[in-house]
């Protein structure tokens, strides 16, 4: 057994193996020899895994060795929920997720996924299944008894999660589909990709950053290098996940944020007796009765089925008030995303990438690309249905489903999707806003593709900030990109602030006068000892509605014509003003004071690491993203936002930054689940090791793999 923390062996691995050690001194890392059968694992110290393998079967293995060591209780969770077992395993709270896997078919077709791989691609799934269970088999105390049942795993398993995570958590979540509108809310990333006539070395840079929840298992993030026969790829992924979904080599980089593709159709369904209706006439549903286990607390099992119908269109649910209607997700027989991630990856530029793209096998996400070569790209990537008719709203709600005409027979061509390819403005950018402002001044226009491909707007402040950080023809550093990355400041503030201190100047109210004086002094960014952020806060939070996502406030609404200036203005000053008093009152009783240093309640909290926090909402035009939870015990810590980022410049040699928030482990007693708060408090990055010489000189620990 191998316990945290780690140090005291260092000295006992480090004499005999780093003598021994291949060094590619120059460049990226080179491939270890025949030394293991499978390669090694250099761990740094910050507890990101360099995988050296001889083969690509032995990257993956590694890689699934790796997750198992920082991340096993969560691996093994997301495993067994994707098999439709969870209630099985951890008792009835799990019955809902077991009911819709099972309804959806979602382990049986991860089992027809698997097998339409080709050999060689199978066996790096299974690979790295083995990885995970030669891990657990070796270190079987690290693995958390409740978890333990879900071993040994497979590459159907690995294939499973995948299918779950993409198909029916980011597509088709059960939570989504039963709310009407359903909750397609597209969540928070950043991306940048910044052409060579942009930056001062005249090299392309890409920033990935992508936002998701902190404590949510199936979004935690992984950061890794995998080294093997002709490629070395730095990044990280989604744990679980066998593949690096925001990678960088010497050759490309590419980062995803979540867009709103309508990847899946709800029809709503005319009852026809016991069957429905379909083009005029009565049509049968389909029946398969599916059965589960659930725990009991005294750890007995009871067996419980359900029969389940389909339609044409796929499973049929039911709605709030009862009636049913059939789901259907696009992309079921599309098995190849784990694939094109793993082949975007290994491409050495651009014409390679975009082979890899043009499959279509990833059934979301904007991808933001980059190369060595200078170009870049924006891509609104996804499996989405053709349709003959209807725009986004109509798509996203029930769709009525007695005609088959209405059931898609096709998908959006590769061609067809909107992109953005080395435009003159020398940069792309995505916040999670539509494509149209991908770039600025603009080059696409909604007129130019359906309705349904995604809404007109409004673009958020977030993206806004994105923009406008980018925007002109200034060639910037890449010191200055960093910069820029980490801004706090709010566009919020620079919108609004100056008409509501005019406004509210007259105002004779104490609580007024008081929020004037603080805002006045406040430099509008969201930095641990800014005096006014909170209050700031506060009040736009009253002006724009509980997400900041409201422009009903604004006097001049936002406009597709004018998209990084508006909305701009206050429709009703004194309605503002009013709001500033209430705020003051508001912001005095969450936090104590209305000028309370921002970062003495907004905290940095994991472990026994706590430390001043700062940025913020991101619909507050806060480009470093925190969305802070609420208060408890005298403060508030982040509930989602800045998880990985990678910055990095292809210059020689390579530069790299990078952070992983929450640090590189979630298993218990891990020194690596709260290190890098220190980065994120201080608002700066990690130098990220790439060559096996830097590595060397930062390795806590070196696993070989037999």
């Amino acid at each position: 057994m191998r316990c945290f923390p780690r140090r005291l062996k260092i000295a006992l691995y480090l004499g005999a193996a780093l003598s021994s050690l291949a060094v590619g001194s120059q460049g990226w890392a080179a491939p270890a020899t025949e030394r293991a059968d499978q390669g090694e694992i250099l761990w740094d110290t910050f507890g990101v895994p360099h995988v050296y393998a001889r083969t690509e079967a032995g990257a993956f293995y590694g890689f699934g060795w790796a997750q198992a060591h920082s991340h096993a209780n969560i691996v093994l969770r997301l495993y067994g929920t994707a098999r439709g077992r969870a209630a099985e395993y951890w008792g009835a709270k799990e019955e809902d997720s077991d009911r819709w896997l099972l309804a959806n078919g979602v382990y049986d077709r991860a089992r027809q996924w698997y097998a339409w791989q080709t050999p060689d691609f199978r066996k790096d799934m299974d690979e790295f299944a083995r990885g995970i269970n030669d891990y657990a088999a070796r270190h079987p105390d690290e693995i958390a008894s409740d978890v333990k049942p879900v071993l040994p795993v497979s590459g159907v398993d690995v294939i499973a999660h995948a299918l779950r995570l993409m198909n029916y958590v980011y597509i088709a979540a059960e939570q989504k589909m039963l709310g009407d509108p359903p909750a397609r809310k597209a969540g928070g990333s950043n991306a940048w990709a910044i052409a060579p006539s942009r930056t001062t070395d005249g090299h392309a840079v890409l920033l990935a950053n992508p936002h998701l929840p902190w404590g949510t298992a199936f979004f935690t993030y992984y950061e890794a290098q995998l080294n093997g026969p002709g490629f070395s790829i730095y990044g990280a992924t989604q744990v679980g996940l066998p593949v690096l979904r925001f990678a960088f080599t010497r050759d490309v980089a590419f980062t995803n944020t979540v867009n709103t593709i309508l990847g899946a159709v709800r029809y709503t369904l005319t009852p026809d007796g016991d069957g429905y209706r379909l083009d005029g006439r009565k049509h049968a549903f389909t029946t398969k009765t599916l059965s589960y286990k659930v725990r009991q607390p005294d750890g007995t099992m009871a067996t419980k089925s359900f029969v389940q119908e389909y339609a044409v269109q796929g499973p049929v649910f039911r709605q709030a008030d009862g009636r049913p209607f059939a789901l259907y997700v696009a992309g079921l027989d599309r098995p190849g995303m784990i694939r094109q991630y793993w082949d975007m990856a290994l491409a050495h530029n651009f014409d390679q990438f975009q082979a890899a793209l043009k499959r279509l096998q990833i059934p979301m996400f904007n991808i933001v690309y980059a190369d060595h070569d200078g170009h870049i790209m924006y891509l609104d990537n996804g499996i989405l249905p053709k349709h003959d008719e209807g725009d986004f709203t109509y798509w996203n709600g029930f769709v009525p489903g007695d005609r088959s005409s209405t059931i898609p027979r096709n998908i959006v061509a590769y061609e067809d999707l909107p992109k953005v390819i080395d435009p003159p403005s020398g940069f792309v950018q995505n916040a999670n806003d539509p494509p149209w402002v991908s770039t600025y001044p603009r080059v696409l226009y909604p007129e130019a593709y359906p309705a349904y491909v995604a809404v007109t707007g409004p673009m958020s402040f977030r993206a806004q900030m994105s923009t406008t950080m980018l925007a002109g023809t200034d060639r910037m550093s890449f010191d200055e990109i960093v910069s820029r990355k980490l801004n706090t400041h709010a566009l919020l503030a620079q919108r609004v602030l100056p008409d509501l201190l005019a406004a509210a100047a007259s105002d004779q109210r104490r609580d007024v006068k008081d929020a004037v004086r603080v805002l006045r002094a406040w430099d509008g960014a969201d930095n641990a000892d800014s005096r006014g952020a909170l209050l700031f806060e506060t009040w736009a939070r009253l002006f724009m509605g509980p997400k900041f996502a409201d422009f009903g406030n604004f006097a001049t609404p936002w406009s597709l014509d004018d998209p990084i200036h508006t909305p701009a203005g206050l429709k009703s000053p004194a309605q503002a003003v009013d709001l500033l008093a209430r705020a003051a009152v508001e912001t005095r009783r969450l936090y104590g004071a209305i000028d309370r240093p921002f970062g003495e309640v907004s905290r940095f909290h994991l472990n026994d690491v706590n430390l001043p926090g700062n940025g913020g909402f991101g619909n507050t035009g806060i480009f470093r993203t925190i969305t802070w939870g609420p208060m408890k015990d005298g403060e508030r810590t982040p509930f989602h936002g800045e998880t990985w980022v990678s910055l990095v410049s292809f210059s020689t040699p390579m530069k790299a930054k990078g952070l992983l928030s929450y640090g590189n482990s979630s298993q218990p007693g891990s020194p690596h689940r709260s290190d890098q708060l220190s980065y994120l408090s201080s608002k700066t990055l990690r130098d990220l090791w790439l060559t096996r010489h830097e590595v060397e000189k930062h390795v806590e620990y070196i696993d070989q793999l037999h």
